[in-house]
């Protein structure tokens, strides 16, 4: 009896610590560096880079077109936020034209970790309470017609003066 509960107890400890591990995530283009090598500014256009590399992720909407493929690896330890491992951008500028002008890689030196700071976001402004939002406007609109003596324009006043 007492072996069945000691391979009772190391399964059930087996069980919890597998939940501990990190999950790793993939996300975004699936980086393939003899694909990225094969584009050569000069020699490709638009329909040679779509078919090596396929649909950028997203393209430039001002300035020069440029084509934009990226990809994201993530680790996350249970019950925290996940992190950044690896990131990769490959930035691809066409010409007038449509022939590829460059292709630039860049990695985790461009990414941005920012911190929210909790709940609220700073605005520019007065910092106002919750009565002085419920109660603020009263006394702030002149009353109705005041500003429309003749009553043109106002609500009931119809095409035919009604």
């Amino acid at each position: 009896m007492t072996t069945t509960v000691r391979i009772a107890a190391v399964a059930a400890l087996a069980v919890l610590a597998s939940g501990c591990s990190s999950i790793r995530e993939h996300r975004g283009y699936i980086n393939d560096e003899a694909l990225l090598g094969a584009i050569h500014p000069g020699i490709d256009n638009r329909q040679s880079v779509q078919g090596t590399l396929g649909s950028p992720t997203f393209t430039s909407q001002f300035g020069r077109e440029t084509w934009y493929y990226i990809s994201s690896t993530t680790t996350q330890k249970p019950f925290t936020t996940p992190r950044i491992r690896q990131h990769l951008v490959v930035a691809i500028q066409f010409d007038p034209a449509g022939n590829v002008a460059s292709a630039t890689r860049s990695g985790m030196e461009k990414v941005v970790h920012l911190h929210p700071d909790h709940d609220k976001t700073p605005t520019l402004g007065r910092n106002r309470g919750f009565f002085q939002d419920l109660f603020g406007n009263i006394g702030q609109v002149g009353s109705f017609g005041a500003s429309n003596p003749q009553g043109n324009g106002g609500p009931g006043s119809g095409p035919n003066g009604s």
